[in-house]
């Protein structure tokens, strides 16, 4: 019996969608079908433990190729399966659960798993025809899905660890205790507001993690100082978006850009950052900025709607990371965060970046 969660059993629905749509739609930055631009799908390529499988369209069919065997479905049970898929996914209230109806037919079909077996972090390979340049891509997907729980673009660590340094300030063992122990539901926010609230001030200092720092500085030098600034923005005012919260840094300017041309300086460099998170870079490891064959996302809405972001088209998808994400406060203790600490007779408080999808 297969069993999964909604993201996994979602991965299954986009196949069937797609290839019972017959056409890949471009979505915008608020999630929604960008008018008159669609992909017509010329096959959908999956790799399964028993071999490679090719799901070519034509006309009412989907020929199913792979080991030497041809396979010939009509479309209309692939719409027909996809709606009966995404009730059950919708209707499901367990953590992972099963559909035996849709196993019983994913079998006949030779897709013998949820999660496509692959080892980069493509879920799904689609070739398009762009009727714009008249080329036929190649384009590599993981698959987003908004009917389970949002999932997380950047995940914290230690190695997502900001340092400041606490300066205007001393204070004794005791005071340091005391602020420490602050155990509201708003704790970090508060230690600040005490910190603040003594004339003390937070002065970037460094990355945790070098190798983080390093990839941040590869994306841009500028980087570490940027989000150090909306990291710092996000634990001391209301906002959690990331849209509000670059806009409030190019307000504030911390950098003195010269922005007199209105030029989107903090918007470009964090759009870079997003993307770069998005295809490949990861805090614990060297960033050499080769994306894996992994080109964008397709997002499976709550309403069955697949939307399709891609590096081939990048606006869009830049957009899209910039407008749906959102920061998060993580747990301080596993990630050691949000307490004064000293050394070398500094004062130091460490801030966490954590981005979760909003949707």
């Amino acid at each position: 019996m297969i069993t999964g969660n909604k993201g996994e059993w979602s991965e299954i629905y986009a196949l069937f969608k797609l290839l019972g749509d017959k056409q890949l739609f471009l979505g915008n930055k608020d999630i929604e079908k960008l008018e008159g631009l669609v992909y017509p799908i010329i096959k959908i390529l999956r790799t399964e433990n028993n071999g490679d499988f090719e799901y070519s369209i034509q006309d009412e069919l989907i020929i199913i190729s792979g080991n030497e065997e041809v396979l010939k479905v009509p479309i209309s049970e692939f719409k027909e399966k996809a709606l009966f898929l995404l009730g059950a996914i919708k209707d499901n209230k367990e953590r992972t659960f099963s559909v035996p109806e849709i196993e019983e037919f994913m079998q006949s079909i030779n897709c013998i798993s949820l999660k496509a077996n692959s080892s980069a972090k493509t879920d799904i390979t689609i070739i398009v025809h762009d009727q714009r340049t008249n080329q036929q891509p190649t384009l590599g997907f993981s698959i987003k899905s908004q009917l389970g729980n949002p999932s997380t673009l950047l995940n914290a660590g230690e190695t997502t660890n900001f340092i400041f340094k606490i300066i205007g300030l001393i204070l004794t063992e005791n005071q340091i205790e005391n602020i420490n122990s602050i155990e509201t539901r708003s704790k970090i926010m508060d230690r600040i507001v005490q910190i603040q609230n003594r004339g003390g001030e937070f002065e970037f200092l460094k990355p945790e993690r070098q190798i983080f720092s390093n990839n941040l500085v590869l994306i841009d030098s500028l980087l570490p100082e940027i989000l150090s600034k909306i990291v710092l923005n996000f634990y001391t005012s209301e906002f959690s978006h990331l849209t509000d919260l670059v806009n409030l840094s190019a307000k504030e300017n911390p950098l003195n850009f010269d922005i007199e041309n209105e030029h989107k300086f903090y918007e470009y460099k964090i759009k870079r950052f997003l993307t770069d998170v998005a295809l490949g870079m990861m805090p614990s490891k060297v960033w050499t900025g080769q994306y894996d064959t992994t080109g964008g996302y397709l997002i499976v809405k709550e309403n069955g709607d697949v939307l399709c972001y891609h590096i081939y088209n990048r606006n869009e998808f830049e957009d899209y990371l910039l407008n749906n994400t959102k920061l998060e406060t993580a747990s301080s203790t596993r990630h050691k965060f949000g307490k004064i600490y000293e050394s070398n007779g500094d004062l130091l408080f460490n801030l966490n970046l954590q981005i979760r999808f909003i949707k």
